[in-house]
């Protein structure tokens, strides 16, 4: 892969001069990579971070959306593998969860080996989805779900041009996410986090769990207050998380 080709898939959002760590996120439906660009003043040294740009979005708004799985996954991990040596944790939210894990089923065999963890939030494990059709129903089931998660501001929702510049991205992604079904059964070796929060009316706790079936390495549940979107308000506490999980520190050292 080019670099011009990488850099279309992968958006630097903090770069070092000598990595430890990668930490590369990856989007709910409808989200692009700038969504995590914040997380970056909350890593301590050695740690990069990347955000997965989907097509369709924002400066990849004139390329047509994705309709499988194989054509987001295959792209970002191409991208990923070349990048070089540094260990990677990959974080997916919602949509994002499960491109994360078929990104990490893919690395794993182009790699020959686990990488540093999988983080995913907001997701039922693959053998506890709920059938959804969401996308058969148009714009109002689509915005009626919308309104159900609160990740999509009434502003945003209730103003008809706004509704016309978001709703076919967020249309293409839950066609894409709700026509998904996990071909390959095998676990992982990657170790694998599952975050999930206390009112999210998209996965429960149960759900969540599921995950330990999905990875022959170590296993971690964490539980957060919040709604679907909790990782907005929990910020802090969810990117501690994530560093903890792979075995950085969680916060900046405190100053004399």
């Amino acid at each position: 892969m080019t670099v011009r080709q990488r850099e279309r898939w992968l958006r630097p959002l903090r770069v070092q001069d000598v990595p430890r760590l990668r930490v590369v996120c990856f989007p709910h439906a409808g989200g692009a990579a700038g969504f995590f660009r914040t997380w970056g003043a909350r890593l301590p040294d050695g740690v990069e971070l990347y955000g997965v740009q989907y097509p369709g979005r924002q400066d990849r708004l004139r390329e047509p959306h994705a309709r499988t799985m194989d054509e987001l996954v295959e792209p970002a991990a191409d991208a990923l593998a070349s990048l070089g040596e540094v260990p990677l944790v990959l974080f997916g939210h919602s949509m994002g969860a499960a491109v994360a894990h078929e990104t990490a089923r893919r690395l794993e065999g182009a790699l020959g080996r686990p990488l540093a963890g999988l983080v995913v939030s907001g997701r039922p494990a693959p053998d506890r989805l709920r059938p959804t059709e969401v996308h058969l129903g148009g714009e109002p089931a689509l915005v009626a779900d919308l309104r159900r998660l609160g990740g999509t501001s009434d502003e945003v929702l209730d103003d008809p041009a706004l509704r016309e510049l978001v709703l076919p991205t967020l249309a293409a992604d839950y066609r894409l996410i709700e026509t998904y079904r996990p071909a390959e059964p095998a676990p992982i070796r990657t170790p694998v986090c599952a975050c999930v929060s206390t009112t999210d009316p998209e996965v429960d706790r149960d759900e969540a769990a599921g995950w330990e079936r999905h990875t022959t390495g170590p296993f971690r549940l964490r539980v957060f207050a919040g709604d679907h979107f909790y990782l907005i308000p929990q910020e802090d506490e969810l990117v501690e998380q994530v560093l903890l999980f792979c075995g950085m520190p969680g916060r900046w050292p405190s100053t004399p």
